[in-house]
């Protein structure tokens, strides 16, 4: 059975994007863009929701840079909304519960699987237990006025075992986990 992993950059008070700033909150570097060239996991299958395509395909339409490595990737899309073939190339529409879908794929797949984006889509393969690894970049910003996609509302409670850490660029920390999802708190 092969692993999955959820992949999120996210500012010290837990938000995705926020408005106004610039991507990577205008801190990547290039420690940090050599370890996304050069990560085992950068050819893995992705997972992603219609709002994470939407916004991914449209900067590889654009050319937007360091984005082009994604077109040969599968990319799994799960929709009901979209059309259907997909634009991006490599990208597969899956109509079906991404649940159901997922568990037979982590049977079938070759090799491991791993999101992008895509905040509900991650939180409901966390609350049916099929995250193997958790895996943030935190940048050092706290955007409380301006956030935006705040990641981990709605979130069950969840212990994290931390199996990995590495500083990128003298400011950003890379913390991955082992997930294990709680029926609430610790000794209740």
């Amino acid at each position: 059975m092969q692993t999955l992993t959820i992949d999120f950059i996210c500012s010290l008070d837990g938000y995705g994007a926020a408005e106004g700033w610039p991507g990577l909150w205008g801190m990547g570097g290039p420690e940090y863009f050599e370890w996304l060239g050069t990560a085992p996991d950068k050819d893995y299958p992705i997972l992603m929701g219609a709002t994470t395509y939407r916004l991914m395909s449209a900067f590889a339409a654009a050319g937007e840079e360091g984005v082009d490595v994604l077109d040969r990737i599968p990319k799994y899309v799960f929709s009901a909304t979209l059309p259907d073939p997909l634009a991006w190339a490599n990208s597969i529409l899956v109509r079906e519960d991404a649940v159901t879908f997922l568990r037979r794929l982590k049977e079938e797949s070759d090799r491991p699987l791993r999101t992008l984006g895509s905040v509900s889509l991650c939180r409901s393969l966390l609350n049916a237990g099929l995250v193997d690894r958790y895996r943030v970049v935190l940048f050092p910003v706290i955007t409380g006025a301006t956030g935006e996609d705040r990641i981990f509302d709605g979130y069950p409670d969840v212990r994290l075992d931390l199996v990995t850490s590495r500083t990128f660029d003298g400011r950003l920390q890379l913390l991955e986990y082992v997930p294990t999802v709680l029926d609430g708190p610790p000794g209740r």
